[in-house]
């Protein structure tokens, strides 16, 4: 299941986060950092499924 959230991190970091946190601060912090430039977003999300 990691293997296909870090999947879905690389394409799209937002849902990436959100399968694995839901709707919670990451999951927002994941769309500002992905709008800010799209390789924090996805460094963000990696680090987040990595994590737990």
């Amino acid at each position: 299941m990691d293997l296909i959230r870090l999947i879905f991190s690389i394409l799209l970091p937002p849902l990436g986060v959100f399968l694995q946190v839901g709707l919670g601060g990451a999951f927002w912090l994941n769309i500002l950092l992905t709008l800010l430039g799209y390789i924090p977003g996805i460094i963000h999300a990696v680090w987040i499924i990595a994590r737990r």
